[in-house]
């Protein structure tokens, strides 16, 4: 009897498999991410919602406590005063499951990848 669930192909299948009560949150997540930065690929790398233009802007996971949020090194960087109260790493932040998402400040974090993206790799055609 194999016991073991089958992996999301999608970014709507990860959600529908995370709990119910961090779904919301997790739409939540995926509707910032896409309106801060329109016409970014979606996608799942390494099993976390990924969204990319020619690299990876941002990717995000749920955990048992927290969501993770991947917006490489230099966002965390860049943005390590607005992220002081949250547990952080080189390139991640948590965020509490059971505080508000901090969309205003998610979204500057995501509009800097953009930025960054389109100074790395030119201008973005969607």
């Amino acid at each position: 009897m194999n016991s073991k669930k089958t992996k999301p192909k999608s970014i709507a299948e990860y959600i529908i498999a995370a709990p119910e009560e961090v779904q919301e949150k997790l739409h939540e997540m995926q509707a910032c991410i896409m309106s801060a930065a329109p016409g970014a690929t979606e996608s799942l790398k390494w099993g976390m919602p990924a969204f990319s233009y020619k690299r990876i802007l941002v990717t995000f996971a749920v955990f048992k406590h927290h969501i993770g949020f991947y917006p490489t090194s230099s966002a965390v960087k860049a943005f390590a005063k607005s992220l002081s109260k949250f547990k952080t790493a080189k390139g991640s932040i948590q965020f509490p499951l059971e505080k508000p998402l901090p969309l205003s400040l998610i979204r500057k974090i995501i509009m800097f990848r953009v930025r960054d993206s389109i100074k790395r790799d030119g201008k973005w055609k969607s």
